[in-house]
Formats: C-alpha cells, sequence, structure tokens
C-alpha cells in the first residue's frame, strides 16, 4: 500500500462519523473537567470570601474603643495625697483613690443613675495624675472608657427595635448613650488596650497582646530546637546514614509521627515536661518544647525532600574535585536545598501556630492580666486566648474573639508571605 493511500484512509477514518462522535465526547469530557475544576476553585474561594468578611465584619469594632467625656476634679481630700505629698514621695500616687474620684465625676456630670463608666476608667486618671501631678487640686476634663454596654450601644451591636425584655441592655442606657452623642461626649478611637493590654474579665478591657506575646516565645523555643535538630536529622539520614532495616524503621516512625494528632503530643509534654521534669506549668518554654516535638517530623520530611532535589551531579562534580563528603554536603548540598528547607520549617511553625489542643493539656489556657516577661513565666498563646473568648457569653467578647482571630490570620499570612520570599530569594534553577 502506497504512503498515498495510507494518508488517504486515515483522513476518511477521522472524518468518519463515529470519530467524529468520539472526538465530540473527548471534547466534552474536556470541558467539563474544566468546569468542575474551575467551580471547585470557585467554591473554595467562597468559602473564604465567607470566612474573611464574616470575621472582619464581626471583629473590626474590637479595633475601636467608646469613650466618654467627664470632667474630672482631682480633690486632694478625696484622692488621700496632696501635690505637695506626690513631688516628695511619688509612690503615694499608686495608693490614691482614683475610683473614688471618677465616681465622684460620673455623679456630677450623669447623675450616677446608669453606670457609663468601665470598672477600669479610673486608670486613665491615674495615668494622668502620674504623669503630672500638678493636676492634684484642678479640674480637667478626661475622656475616660466606656463600660461594655455602653459600648456595644454605641457600636450598633444590638436591634434596639426589639421589645425591652428581650434586649440585653436597658432603654435608660440607651437613652444615655444617645443623650451623650447629642452633647457631642461620646466618641470612638482606636483601642488601644487591646492591642497592647492583656485578659480581663471586662471585654472592655481585654487585650490581645499578652496572648500574641506568649505566642511568640513560645514558636522562638520551637524554632530554636526543631530548626537545627530537624536539619541535621535530615542531613545524616539522607546524606551519610546506612540504608538498613534501622534506617527504614526511622524513616517509617518519622512518617507516622507526622500524621499523629496534635492533642497526642499535648500528653507526652504533660508526662515528660510537667509530671516527670517539673518544668513550669504554662511556660512558654514547656509549650516551645512541646511544639518542638509536634513540628519535628515535618521539617525532617520536607528538609529531606529537599536534599533529595539536589541533582546528583552536584555531588559528584564536587567530589570530583577532591571534596570530602562533609564538605560536599555543607558546602554544596545544604546552599542549595536550604530554599526548601526554610519553606518546609516556616510552614511547620505557622501549623504550630494555630495549635490549641496541645497547649491546652500543659495548662497554657490559664486567666492571667498581666504579659509575660520570660519564657518560665505563665503565658497564654494566642488560638487558646480565642478558645476562651469564644466560651464567653458576653457580647462584648463575640468581637473581641473575632478581633483576635483577624490578628492571628494577619500573623499567618505574614508567615507563609515569609516563606514564599525566602523560597523565592534562595531558591536555585538548573
Amino acid at each position: 500500500m502506497t504512503d498515498t493511500a495510507i494518508t488517504t484512509g486515515a483522513v476518511h477514518q477521522w472524518a468518519s462519523a463515529p470519530m467524529q462522535a468520539r472526538i465530540r465526547r473527548r471534547y466534552r469530557s474536556e470541558r467539563l473537567f474544566r468546569a468542575l475544576g474551575l467551580g471547585a476553585v470557585a467554591l473554595a474561594g467562597g468559602f473564604l470570601l465567607f470566612l474573611l468578611v464574616t470575621v472582619i465584619g464581626s471583629g473590626w469594632n474590637s479595633f475601636r474603643q467608646t469613650q466618654i467625656l467627664v470632667p474630672v476634679s482631682f480633690d486632694a481630700a478625696r484622692l488621700g495625697v496632696t501635690a505637695a505629698q506626690a513631688q516628695a514621695n511619688p509612690a503615694l500616687l499608686a495608693r490614691a483613690n482614683y475610683q473614688g474620684v471618677l465616681t465622684d465625676a460620673m455623679k456630677r456630670s450623669h447623675g450616677g443613675a446608669v453606670k457609663l463608666e468601665s470598672d477600669g476608667a479610673w486608670l486613665a486618671l491615674r495615668d494622668a495624675v502620674t504623669a503630672d501631678p500638678a493636676l492634684i487640686g484642678t479640674t480637667k476634663p478626661m475622656w475616660v472608657i466606656a463600660s461594655s454596654n455602653i459600648d456595644q450601644i454605641a457600636k450598633g451591636a444590638f436591634d434596639l427595635t426589639l421589645a425591652e425584655d428581650d434586649l440585653p441592655v436597658t432603654r435608660a442606657e440607651i437613652g444615655a448613650v444617645e443623650a451623650l452623642k447629642a452633647d457631642g461626649r461620646l466618641q470612638m478611637v482606636l483601642n488601644r488596650t487591646f492591642l497592647t493590654g492583656a485578659d480581663s474579665v471586662d471585654p472592655e478591657l481585654a487585650g490581645i497582646w499578652g496572648a500574641l506575646k506568649g505566642s511568640l516565645l513560645t514558636l522562638l523555643v520551637t524554632l530554636a530546637i526543631s530548626f537545627p535538630v530537624g536539619i541535621f536529622s535530615a542531613i545524616y539520614l539522607e546524606e551519610f546514614a546506612a540504608k538498613n532495616r534501622w534506617t527504614d524503621i526511622i524513616e517509617v516512625s518519622i512518617n507516622n509521627l507526622a500524621a499523629v494528632p496534635s492533642i497526642i503530643f499535648g500528653l507526652l509534654g504533660l508526662a515528660v515536661f510537667l509530671n516527670f521534669m517539673n518544668m513550669p506549668r504554662s511556660a512558654p518554654v514547656v509549650g516551645g518544647l512541646t511544639l518542638a516535638l509536634m513540628t519535628l517530623p515535618v521539617i525532617v520530611i520536607a528538609s529531606r525532600a529537599a536534599i533529595k532535589a539536589v541533582p546528583p551531579s552536584i555531588r559528584d562534580a564536587a567530589l570530583g574535585v577532591g571534596a570530602s563528603r562533609v564538605q560536599v554536603v555543607f558546602h554544596h548540598v545544604l546552599p542549595l536545598a536550604l530554599p526548601g528547607m526554610l519553606t518546609g520549617t516556616i510552614l511547620g511553625m505557622a501549623r504550630a501556630l494555630g495549635e490549641t489542643a496541645p497547649l491546652l493539656m500543659i495548662g497554657m489556657r490559664a486567666f492571667l492580666t498581666s504579659v509575660p516577661d520570660g519564657l518560665t513565666q505563665p503565658a497564654t498563646a494566642l488560638p487558646v486566648q480565642i478558645f476562651i473568648w469564644s466560651d464567653n457569653v458576653s457580647r462584648g467578647f463575640v468581637e473581641k474573639t473575632s478581633g483576635a482571630i483577624i490578628v492571628l490570620l494577619v500573623f499567618l499570612l505574614g508567615i507563609n508571605s515569609l516563606a514564599i520570599y525566602l523560597r523565592n530569594r534562595f531558591e536555585v534553577r538548573w
């Protein structure tokens, strides 16, 4: 059969009705697959958008604070200290009666029928007098923090058209907010307390910095332990360890540990670090050690994959010019594998940041009103703080929970962005 006949037969065969039907079915399957893929991406994007809109819509008010203007008379007799005494002995200012002064000021200004100020509003008076003792004996307009109910009413958190029995606030409080707005004695400012404070029983005084710093200290311990141990373990297993039954058992064990639920590591940390080693409970050092155990298998697996990705020709070339095995690894293989190692490590740290169960097991859920100053002081972590606030029935803690989630998401976004930057910065293409 000649080439022309073969070609002509092929043309007639592809142009036949059965073949055209098969081609149409193939194209239809391809379009269906593309549509399903696009739908899956759109569905995932829709869920993500819904999550972001819900969290941001509920939490952006946590970054605003309601304040009330009140003229405060810093009466020396009511404070219990004079300006001269304060100048001579500043320690007396710490024991002055600021709460009584503020209570008197609120009664004179607003009648005192409704509690408008927060239980911690007197702290603004203390800070002002401590900074300037000459205020004693004078009267000065002060912006003080509003109570949680007043704060929520001012932010429009309640449906004021409901019946009084269905409202979580009173009509007197609603009327007080309207009067304050009309008189220009109510303002919204940046909630510095939320960004710089620690936990509190009052939602308007609760802050996120104590938990965020606890997370940072915990991650610092986690990184200091898991990164070097994980990197050197991966180098040894991939470059120096003999391939025998023992190394196979180690590899299988590492892969299994990477899939173990995080609460198991929390139980391990409870048994080893607290019960056996008697380390301080709720301390970032214990949380860091526990999360290091959880993160270590992930770093080892990612680092081994990065080392395997280095072409064998790099090793052969280095050995060919007389380099030793150690020089080959640390001068040639490790620099090329470092981007993948760093990416795996940072993603492992991001996973550790979001873990709650291991930290709950070792007691990092204590109610702490102070910011931790060291690795051995009691602390909590950001995910644990979110868990605690979400269990609180107060309406003010709803927005604080969403605000803390926003902070956590921004922190995670920063960590993942750092991983992408480091990967692109040190990536080597062959």
